[in-house]
Formats: C-alpha cells, structure tokens, sequence
C-alpha cells in the first residue's frame, strides 16, 4: 500500500481549535495561517491548554476574508490573516523573547473569554522567531507553533494507541499539521528526511506530550489518558513520545492524497 497524506490541519490562533483543510501552502514558518496568532497574559508570556484547558471552546473557521472565532457567550470575532498594523508588545514563548504585534478588538474578545486581562499578538513578517539551532539551520523560522514548524503522526500510530485504551481518542487529540496512511505503525519515528508531495522535510526530533493530550477536544474536560498508556510503551528519557516534529527544505503545497517518500538521511548544513 502506498503511504499517502490523509488529513491536514492549521490552527490559526495557538491553543484555539485548529481547522481540517484539503490542500495548505507550505510557507517560511510552516503551513500558511498557522499559529501566527497567539494569546498572551498581561506579562507577555504565551497561554495555553495546558493552564487554559477552556480554550479547546474557542473554535476557528477560515474564509476568503480572514478568520472566525466562535466561543460560547460572545459575539463571533473575524480577525484577518495578516496584520502588521498593531503597536508591537513583548511577549515570550517558551525561551523565545521577542515582539508581536497587539491587536486591541482580538484583546478585548479574549479578556472577555477569560474574565480576566489577555492580549492577542499577531506575528508579522518583521518578526522572526528562529528554530532550535541545535537541530535547524540558521534560516529556519518558526511560528507560535511550540518548537517546529510541522507535526506529523500516522493513522496507523493512533490505532496501535486505540487497540490499547479503554475508550479510543480521535486524532485532534495530538494536534498535528499531517497525519499520513498507509504503513506500519510509529513510521514517523523513521522520517529523518522524507518527501511529502513535492517537498522535502527534515526529522527535527519525535514530539514528547503533554497534558493537552488528556484534554476532550470538545469540553476542555481533562483525564489520565492517553499519557498512562504511551507511558507503558513509548516513554524514553522520562517522557512520553507520539509523533515527529518536521522542518521543510522549501515552500510548496500539500494536499491530501499526496504520497510520502523516506529518503536518505542527509547532514544537517550550517
């Protein structure tokens, strides 16, 4: 069986609900309209599911015009897909100390949502956040994504999960931006370079999870698993690991139905 793409996903604003698409441009931070949107506290630091499991309430639409956001009690919220309009404002994720630009209605809709102050940013093309250089090269940008600029996981990997949980979990779980069919399972974990579609993308490292993964995608509601059961079979260095994370030799398209090819590793060039 040829091993093919089967489903991809962007997420426009980080830690909001992400959108299943057809086809995504594949641009210099990653899929186009992904994670260049982000809430932050009155500090700057970044917010997520992981302190904010209500976030999984906020869902995301895409439309020629922009982006909707729905979430319960409030008005939908359009933003648009690029702003470079706002005042920049610090703001951190993770170790990442830069700058993005505010955008006051987007603030004003989440400190609603939250009952208490946060800011939306928006990443312009002025702002530049760089991947890990201890396994990136210099000119890998990335988005608000939490380290690489793609996620991608097998169907065949969360079946083998599913065969072990009481009750199977959907994919949405492990918010990835590919999900691939067709071969054995935990293939990812062999993707140092492979070829999906017409583009190329480097293995960065195999994803280790977090608490989002115990998270209903659709209540927010939080429980034990599946983080118990991968801790039985995929836990190395004291963590769990379910899914490789990608970096991309250029820009291009992927769509669904679009083959995917392991290649020969090939060293990193600084």
């Amino acid at each position: 069986m040829t091993c093919e793409i089967s489903a991809l996903y962007v997420y426009p604003v980080k830690a909001c609900r992400g959108i299943r698409v057809a086809r995504a441009a594949v641009v210099e931070r990653g899929f186009e309209a992904d994670r260049r949107w982000m809430i932050v506290d009155p500090n700057g630091c970044f917010v997520t599911q992981r302190e904010a499991p209500q976030l999984t309430l906020v869902r995301t639409a895409l439309d020629d015009d922009g982006i909707v956001l729905e979430a319960p009690g409030l008005e939908p919220l359009r933003l648009p897909r690029t702003y470079d309009e706002g005042e920049d404002r610090p703001c951190q994720i993770w170790n990442h100390q830069g700058s993005a630009a505010r955008h006051p209605e987007g603030s004003a809709w989440f400190s609603s949502f939250f009952g208490a102050p946060r800011e939306l940013v928006y990443m312009g093309e002025r702002h530049q956040r760089r991947v890990n250089p201890e396994r990136a090269r210099p000119t890998d940008l990335v988005s608000f994504a939490d380290g690489y600029p793609f996620l991608v996981i097998s169907e065949e990997s969360l079946s083998d999960l599913n065969a072990r949980l009481a009750q199977p979990i959907t994919m949405e779980r492990f918010r990835p931006n590919i999900v691939v069919r067709g071969a054995e399972p935990f293939v990812e974990d062999s993707f140092t370079r492979v070829r999906l579609g017409n583009v190329t993308f480097r293995g960065a490292k195999r994803c280790d999870r977090c608490v989002v993964t115990t998270l209903d995608p659709d209540t927010g509601e939080g429980g034990r698993e599946p983080l118990r059961t991968l801790a039985s079979y995929r836990l190395w260095d004291s963590k769990v690991w379910f899914g490789m994370n990608l970096i991309h030799d250029a820009l291009g398209e992927l769509s669904v139905g679009d083959t995917v090819e392991r290649l020969p590793a090939a060293p990193i060039s600084t």
